[in-house]
């Protein structure tokens, strides 16, 4: 009996028996986010001003974010339309309205991709105006009007 309690109380503790430490930041502090709930938020702050003044045109669009993009060779060019590259590496995509597998509707939606938008820039002011620059275009190309209209004031 002994011989059991002693093993199940040795699984509920770490290796050295100290238990469970403490987060290293409390969670109301801004390093105690991850780069993808920071880049997360660098989104929506980005899309707040485009949102703002084009509200009732983009009722039936999502934005997303993905790690990375999935690159395929065989991709024909009809769905490569809505992808903004830089180089051969895609930094965002926009994917029309249409339907699912399943037969159901869906919406259009802005797919950032996180990690080459990180691999681009210097710093997080330079990520702040790249994202802010893609989500312009591809807001433009989604309602069908030059970036410049969307960007302007």
């Amino acid at each position: 009996m002994a011989r059991g309690s002693r093993q199940r109380q040795r699984m509920r503790r770490d290796r050295h028996g100290r238990g469970l430490r403490g987060p290293l930041y409390p969670a109301t502090l801004p390093a105690a986010s991850s780069r993808a709930e920071k880049f997360d938020a660098l989104v929506l702050d980005a899309l707040e001003p485009i949102e703002a003044r084009w509200r009732h045109e983009l009722t039936k669009l999502d934005v997303a974010v993905d790690e990375v993009p999935e690159v395929r060779e065989d991709v024909p060019a009809s769905q490569a339309e809505g992808i903004l590259h830089d180089g051969s590496v895609p930094l965002s995509r926009l994917v029309p309205a249409g339907v699912d597998r399943a037969g159901l509707p869906t919406r259009a939606r802005i797919v950032l991709y996180r990690r080459p938008l990180e691999a681009r820039a210097k710093d997080p002011a330079e990520l702040a105006d790249l994202v802010h620059d893609v989500l312009v275009e591809q807001v433009a190309s989604y309602l069908g009007v030059e970036p410049d209209i969307i960007d302007g004031e």
